[in-house]
Formats: C-alpha cells, sequence, structure tokens
C-alpha cells in the first residue's frame, strides 16, 4: 500500500495502481446511480409510452427503491466472502441487463417488475467501500472513500442532464426514452466486464480476508448480539412502511391480502435473519471472544444513526427540494430545479472534504463537528418561508448541503476501520441505513410542512451526534486480523 500522507494523494496519478483502482471503482459507482436513476428525468415520458396513472407513476418511484435495502445487506456479505471485482462486474451486467429489458417494457406490471428488480443495483456503492479500503492506508483511505463517494455519487445528477437530450436525439417520443434507458444499461454490462479485467481485489502480496463465518454479522459479546438484533428491526420496518404507502397512502395499488402477505413475509425475513446472527454468534454466550478479535458494535450503531440523518436527509430533501423552492418563492420549475441542484452538486467537493478532514484531523472530532453543522443547517432552512430572501434561502441550502455531504465522507471514512474482513457487512448495514433515513423522512414529510419536515432531520442530527460522543472511538494502534493459516497480522490503522 501507499505510505502518502493525505495531502499527497494525488487523484491524478495514474501511474500509482491504486489511483487507478480508484478511478476505476468511483465510474463503476457512477454507472450503477446512472442506470438507477435513468428513469427520472424521462417519467412523463415513460408515462405517456405506457398509459400509467399518476399513482402508478408514483409506485415505480416507491418500488426502484424498495430492493435496495436487503439488497446493500446481502451485497455486503457477497463482497466479504467472494471480493468486490467480482460482485461490482457481476453486479453492473446484471443491473444492465435489467435496464434493457425495462426499456422494452410493455404495461406498468412489465415495468413494475423490472424497476424493483433494478432497486438491486443501488447497493453498488458497498462494494467499493471495501475495495478502496483495501487498496489506500487507514491515513488515506478517509479521502479516498470520499473521492469514491462523493464523484460516484454524481451519477444521478448526470442522468438527469444527459438523458433527456440523449432520448431526444434518438427520436424522442416512445422510442426515444427506450433507446437511452437501453443504452444505459449496455454502458452498465459493457463496463461490468471492462472493470472484472482491471483490477484486482487486493495490492500485490496483500491478504483478503474473510468472514470466519458466513450468513450474518459477526459480533463479540452479547451485549452486541443484542444490539445486533435490535438495529435490525428499522431495516424490516422500513419495508413494512414502503409497503403501508402501496396499500393504503395515496396509492392503494396493494390488494389487502397481498398487504397482509408482505407484512408476514417481512416477519418471517426477520425472524430467518434472528436465526442466523444466532447461529453465527451463538458462541459469545458460551465463552469470552479473545481480545484481538473483538470490535465495539456500539461503533456500527453509532455510524448507522449518523448515516440515517446524512445520507438519508440528503436523499430526502433532494426528492422534495425543486418543489419546496417552486411553491414558497412561486418559482417556474426549471428555475427551482437549478437553485435545487446545488445541494447535490456539493457531492463533488463535500463528501471528499469529510473524508480529508477525518484524515487529518481525526475521525471521531470530526464527525461530531460535521453532525453539529447539519443539524445547525437544517435548522435554518426550518426558517426558509415566502419572505426569506432568495439568495439566503439557497445559501443556507449550500451550507447545510456542506455538512450534509461532508458527514457521509466522515461516515465511510470510519468504516473500514472497525474490522477490515467484516467491512463489506458493515458498509452494507450502514449504508441501508441511509436508505432507511430517506423512506422515514420521506414518510414525515407526507404528514408535516416543510419547516418542521427540517427540524425532525435536525432533532436526528443531533440524535446521531450524542451516540457518535456516547459509543465511537477513535481507530488507533492496530486491528488484528487472522490469516488463513491462523497467523495474525496487525494492520496499522494510525
Amino acid at each position: 500500500m501507499s505510505d502518502q500522507s493525505p495531502a499527497r494523494l494525488n487523484p491524478l496519478a495514474f501511474g500509482k495502481p491504486e489511483i487507478r483502482v480508484l478511478h476505476f471503482t468511483w465510474i463503476a459507482f457512477f454507472i450503477t446511480f446512472y442506470v438507477w436513476f435513468n428513469h427520472a428525468p424521462l417519467l412523463k415520458s415513460i408515462q405517456t409510452s405506457l398509459g400509467l396513472t399518476d399513482q402508478e407513476l408514483k409506485t415505480l418511484l416507491i418500488l426502484n427503491v424498495a430492493l435496495t435495502i436487503p439488497a446493500r445487506i446481502v451485497i455486503g456479505m457477497l463482497v466479504d466472502k467472494f471480493g468486490p471485482r467480482q460482485v461490482y462486474s457481476g453486479l453492473l451486467m446484471i443491473g444492465g441487463a435489467i435496464s434493457i429489458a425495462f426499456a422494452f417494457a410493455q404495461d406498468f406490471i412489465q415495468a413494475a417488475i423490472l424497476r424493483f428488480l433494478l432497486g438491486f443495483i443501488g447497493a453498488g456503492f458497498v462494494i467499493g467501500i471495501r475495495m478502496i479500503s483495501e487498496w489506500f492506508p487507514a491515513k488515506t483511505v478517509g479521502l479516498a472513500e470520499g473521492i469514491y463517494g462523493g464523484w460516484g455519487n454524481f451519477g444521478s445528477a448526470a442522468a438527469a442532464m444527459t438523458l433527456p437530450t440523449i432520448a431526444l436525439w434518438l427520436g424522442g417520443g416512445d422510442e426515444g426514452w427506450r433507446w437511452a434507458i437501453a443504452i444505459s444499461g449496455a454502458v452498465a454490462i459493457l463496463y461490468g466486464a471492462f472493470y472484472f479485467f482491471s483490477v484486482s481485489n487486493t495490492p500485490k502480496g496483500s491478504t483478503y480476508f474473510k468472514p470466519k463465518k458466513s450468513g450474518a454479522l459477526e459480533v463479540t459479546c452479547p451485549r452486541d448480539f443484542w444490539l445486533l438484533l435490535l438495529m435490525k428491526l428499522p431495516l424490516v420496518m422500513a419495508l413494512g412502511l414502503l409497503t403501508w404507502k402501496l396499500g393504503h397512502w395515496g396509492l392503494k395499488v396493494l390488494p389487502t391480502w397481498l398487504e397482509f402477505g408482505i407484512y408476514a413475509g417481512l416477519v418471517a425475513l426477520y425472524a430467518w435473519q434472528a436465526w442466523h446472527i444466532w447461529e453465527v454468534n451463538k458462541h459469545v454466550f458460551k465463552r469470552e471472544v479473545p481480545e484481538l478479535d473483538r470490535y465495539d458494535f456500539r461503533q456500527v450503531a453509532a455510524l448507522d444513526v449518523a448515516y440515517f440523518a446524512t445520507f438519508g436527509s440528503e436523499l430526502a430533501v433532494v426528492s422534495m427540494l425543486p418543489l419546496f423552492f417552486a411553491n414558497t418563492f412561486d418559482l417556474s420549475p426549471v428555475t427551482a430545479g437549478l437553485l435545487a441542484s446545488g445541494y447535490a452538486f456539493m457531492n463533488l467537493v463535500a463528501r471528499p472534504t469529510g473524508g480529508l478532514l477525518s484524515d487529518r484531523f481525526g475521525r471521531r472530532g470530526t464527525m461530531m463537528i460535521l453532525l453539529a453543522g447539519l443539524s445547525l443547517g437544517y435548522f435554518g432552512m426550518s426558517f426558509i418561508n415566502s419572505d426569506t430572501w432568495l439568495p439566503l434561502a439557497v445559501a443556507l441550502v449550500m451550507f447545510c448541503s456542506f455538512f450534509v455531504q461532508s458527514g457521509e465522507g466522515a461516515v465511510f471514512a470510519i468504516v473500514p476501520l472497525i474490522k477490515r474482513r467484516l467491512t463489506g457487512q458493515i458498509a452494507g448495514q450502514v449504508g441501508a441505513y441511509g436508505n432507511v433515513g430517506a423512506v422515514t423522512f420521506l414518510t414525515v414529510l407526507s404528514f408535516v410542512s416543510p419547516q418542521t419536515f427540517f427540524l425532525v432531520i435536525g432533532a436526528c442530527g443531533l440524535l446521531a451526534l450524542l451516540l457518535t460522543y456516547l459509543f465511537l472511538k477513535e481507530p488507533e494502534g492496530h486491528i488484528a486480523e487472522t490469516l488463513p493459516d491462523g497467523t495474525v497480522e496487525l494492520i496499522k490503522v494510525k
């Protein structure tokens, strides 16, 4: 691994193998988000072409994110077991094929099933977290993860900026949107093959650590066993909330028997998860885990809540901000969209900055400052109304978005330093909490004013700050990992 300081991590140093892996991997993430949101800027054309009602269109939007929550957990397990190169390549190629199939859907049922399945590609983010952590040392991993997350996350904005024009070039109307979405899927398939042959899971001579047991996240004491069971509940409850939306909240597209069938399935899913957690971790009730193998799961729980507040609020606010600006200031949709886009554009700079600050000034302290700034930003946004000076409102939004996205970068600067061989699973759980946050906050918004919505997010930021203060530790010393031959390797983290 490179031994450079954070200031010397030069993204333009293409001659270095770790820099090439960084660029190849953020491009993979960029493509997954580009494909995941390739329908959003073309919704009007899709609605007209397939003859969809407004209710059916809203259903497609919900289905697009529904599968991502469990997908991030599953992908995290697969990454730790098989390696990021194999899993990223497979996800890109399978997701690309589903995107092409969606492009040629002929009715709502076909479109709904394929959009639901395509939600799996939204789990791609988790894969790169493990890949980057293998190639960069602890003192630069925050900046590297921030570049990966910030630049890759821009894929959704790039889709909004380019796909309508591509659809227009390809004939517009019924055919244009189909070919635009199909082409994005084809690019994903081709890049998946390219990625497989262009990267390796670790630098030459390094060991790829795998979990000792598969099926559930390992914990190292009875307290953490019960906490893991508790932290799995919101993941299932968020899926139940999505089901309730489809069955009741304005949509009512699920018949009652199917809705309750899904609820029963979610209960069974949680029971199945609990059983696997027990099977993997029951030994912690019989004997003490050796100190070298221990880690504190409370740190993962704190990061779960931090990502719930950061990325969860980003997804929710990006969804509602254009309409909020249009209604509050009586702006045209184009003007409102341009002003609101600044929130998402901040990703290009803010997320890497969060990682860099974490590298340079400490993980725990940086996280606490950024969460405080997030809360302050959302409390400030809660005062925006029709009497607010528009430039001040935009400035408040930009201020808030910097702390939100820097906070995301700081979260994933810490994730790889908790337990190397479990990084994929930890990243999967933390990442899933971002989607849980989005579902939760958007549901809150359906019942309250935007001002109260911002206050709720600010309060969640304070809760995340409290948990960070109580449970998050500054990574230092070494992470101990056991090699396949039974010997122990110490990985320096500070």
